[in-house]
């Protein structure tokens, strides 16, 4: 466990710049991704993945790899700005982090490799917030939640985030909660989502911020021990500030939740391989059936959302 510090620049980088800084050390001649030794449902690839999401993506790839037995996708699950420095490399064949390209982006990679990757959109996520089980508050506004990120909270409350690096949820906390300004110097840094939890469980006065994909699925029985260890926090919601409510599928739907992401693939494959099988089972019935399943909101199927009567 470490602590964020001033000198971390990379914590106040933002994710594109990391991409230009990749993109301009290469060299002019442009490399195209060659038909390999793969296709639709068999052979080998690589891919890198948000650390954020480890649980559903495992279980994406022990579907298909089931029902393709020829296929073998070898996840690597590091850092969001990690991942997108692999779209340079060579082994990589698909990214899933928290976003898109931008055109630029799309541009600046089309001139390296001869064509603009393809992404979508699979699902959205949220971020949950928790504490320790002993911990009395368990209700917190976004407010408050943005006074822990930049130091200036009157709660005792010791914010830990996901990773050493500009994770997916480190670049949300600067992007979306703290609008552009930098974090704390006192955040406490894990090396995973799984440390945080740990962490968390065995700290009174901590709070943590990790993917719902890492407690949401109280089917899992990983994730039940998990929630069994921490308090899965409620937050005000962003269309009544009277009510306070936890990151459930129908409010992430609704984004009546307040801490809301995109989850994406990004595709460097310019021919029919397994990274393109991949994606397309992801974006259809039974990978978006797994979405569903590990607590995140599809947005490739249409899932009705109704009224009904929940203590939150």
């Amino acid at each position: 466990m470490s602590v964020y510090g001033t000198g971390r620049g990379l914590l106040t980088c933002c994710i594109s710049a990391i991409l230009l800084i990749g993109f301009s050390g290469c060299t002019d001649t442009k490399r195209r991704v060659a038909t390999g030794y793969d296709d639709l449902k068999s052979g080998t690839i690589h891919i890198s993945v948000d650390e954020s999401f480890k649980p559903v993506i495992d279980s994406q790839i022990k579907v298909f790899t089931s029902l393709y037995p020829e296929a073998n996708i070898i996840a690597h699950y590091k850092a969001e700005a990690e991942c997108l420095k692999d779209l340079m490399n060579d082994s990589i064949r698909m990214v899933i982090v928290t976003r898109g390209l931008s055109d630029e982006e799309g541009n600046m990679l089309k001139d390296t490799l001869g064509f603009v990757p393809s992404w979508n959109r699979m699902a959205n996520d949220a971020i949950a917030v928790i504490v320790n089980p002993k911990q009395k508050d368990s209700l917190f506004s976004m407010g408050e939640i943005r006074s822990m990120m930049n130091g200036t909270s009157g709660y005792k409350l010791k914010p830990v985030l996901d990773g050493l690096s500009a994770t997916s949820t480190v670049r949300y906390m600067i992007d979306s909660v703290l609008r552009g300004n930098p974090l704390s110097p006192d955040i406490m840094a894990a090396t995973s989502s799984g440390e945080v939890i740990d962490f968390v469980s065995r700290n009174e006065n901590a709070i943590g911020f990790v993917g719902v994909s890492w407690v949401g699925n109280p089917d899992d029985k990983d994730q039940l021990e998990f929630v069994n260890r921490v308090t899965v926090s409620l937050l005000e919601a962003s269309n009544d500030k009277d009510k306070y409510i936890k990151p459930y599928q129908a409010n992430i739907a609704t984004k009546r939740y307040p801490m809301v992401r995109g989850l994406y693939y990004i595709l460097k494959e310019n021919y029919n391989g397994l990274g393109r099988g991949f994606a397309n089972f992801l974006t259809h019935e039974k990978g978006q059936l797994i979405f569903h399943r590990a607590y995140l909101f599809p947005t490739k199927m249409n899932f009705s959302v109704r009224e009904a009567a929940l203590k939150e």
